[in-house]
């Protein structure tokens, strides 16, 4: 498997002219090289064929492009390779019902990175400060806050422009090798996912939602202070800056959120079932949409998807119609509005927390759609208690490790 691991840069005045520079570059190349892709038909061979025709003429553009020869051999290549990255990304999004256009030139606010691949740049240290020497460019101080394992092959250097201002450089790696999973598992957890609870799972830990309504408060602020500036004055452009610092926020600290809250999940249990939610659907529902487009549940799935196949543990998606009114006991349908919390089965008798009762028909579903053996079974006679939240701002401040905390024994009816 590929994994990215991200460092933060910090170059002088005059680097960050010269990054910018590349960047522009790049851009430049993208754009003309998109040009020249455009006049090729399909019939001249696969996406990847016409796309390599387009590269195959860096070494004719070069004897009359001057800016050229000051990218390093694999920056240019890999500017020109964009353009099948990108194809390919439109094609997928179409396949998930996104209405995609075509592949349009870039302006200098929409190219934000350039690549090295496989060669180009390597870690050194000067006056004990630790630098990313980049070929053709510069040595740029880095933030280097944890090491790359020896034993991982660094496949490709991306350096990015954020819309803050700062600089990153994200290290593509290979070379972990994916653990086999259990084919037993014994650990498995089934998780309901929600707005007033972010995670509600199976061992009766439940996840409150990040407040994040003091970055929302300052975006909101800075959105308005720069809705009264003069586009493209100089008062714009620093409050634009501080736009994108409130933005950069938000992202950092539910990302952060989600890394942390999937990450446990990962490495505590042998197998992990969600429901495979339509997040976007979700977003375009009338009302408390941004309520659910925060709670990001489509990068939550993503994030641990990928996680539980670097630790070997099984993941599963399973549909999520009626994981709320089926009874976890009788699997019989009760119909719920949202305020009611507390799922009482007029059938059978079982009484549970309506996101409990869901994380067990989750995880029910999970091991079914899997078709793996489970030691222990779904409890039946057992009402579940209401959960303890867990506040979103612990797992942020002290990471997973205090995440498992479980509410009260189950108490027999």
């Amino acid at each position: 498997m590929h994994y990215a691991y991200r460092f933060r840069l910090n170059p002088t005045a005059k680097q960050r002219e010269l990054l910018d520079y590349h960047r522009d570059t790049c851009r430049q190349l993208y754009n003309h090289a998109l040009g020249e892709f455009e006049q090729i038909p399909d019939s001249a061979g696969t996406l990847n064929q016409r796309v390599r025709q387009v590269r195959d003429q860096l070494t004719d553009l070069k004897e009359w492009w001057d800016e050229l020869n000051d990218l390093y051999s694999t920056v240019a290549q890999a500017a020109v390779m964009r353009i099948e990255d990108s194809i390919k990304a439109l094609s997928e999004l179409k396949q998930n019902s996104y209405n995609v256009g075509s592949l349009n030139w870039k302006a200098p606010q929409e190219f934000r990175s350039f690549t090295y691949v496989q060669s180009g740049f390597e870690f050194d240290s000067k006056n004990g400060q630790p630098v990313l020497s980049l070929s053709k460019l510069a040595d740029i101080p880095i933030v280097k806050h944890r090491e790359i394992p020896d034993d991982m092959t660094v496949k490709e250097v991306t350096i990015k422009k954020e819309p803050t201002g700062e600089w990153f450089a994200s290290f593509v790696v290979d070379g972990k090798q994916t653990p086999e999973k259990p084919a037993d598992p014994e650990r498995c957890v089934g998780i309901d996912v929600g707005i007033l609870k972010y995670a509600h799972d199976t061992d009766g830990t439940a996840v409150e939602s990040l407040d994040l309504s003091d970055e929302r408060e300052r975006l909101e602020r800075a959105q308005r202070d720069l809705s009264r500036k003069e586009h493209g004055s100089n008062n714009w452009e620093r409050q634009r800056k501080v736009v994108a610092r409130r933005h950069a926020d938000l992202k950092r600290k539910r990302r952060d959120f989600l890394h942390k809250l999937s990450a446990y999940y990962a490495t505590e249990y042998d197998l992990v079932a969600v429901e495979d939610l339509d997040a976007k659907g979700l977003v375009e529902l009338p009302g408390n949409s941004r309520n659910r487009a925060s709670a990001a549940w489509g990068t939550f799935k993503r994030m641990l998807e990928y996680k539980c196949e670097r630790e070997g543990a099984h993941f599963v998606a399973v549909d999520p119609k009626d994981t709320t009114k089926e009874c976890a006991s009788c699997g019989a349908k009760t119909d719920k509005p949202l305020w009611v919390r507390e799922h009482s089965c007029p059938s059978c008798g079982f009484e549970a927390d309506r996101d409990a009762n869901a994380a067990i028909n989750i995880l029910s579903r999970g091991l079914k759609q899997l078709g793996v053996g489970h030691s222990e079974s779904t409890p039946v006679e057992t009402e579940l208690p209401v959960d303890t939240p867990i506040s979103a701002k612990r797992v942020i401040e002290a990471g997973s490790p205090i995440l498992k905390e479980r509410t009260a024994s189950a108490v027999s009816e």
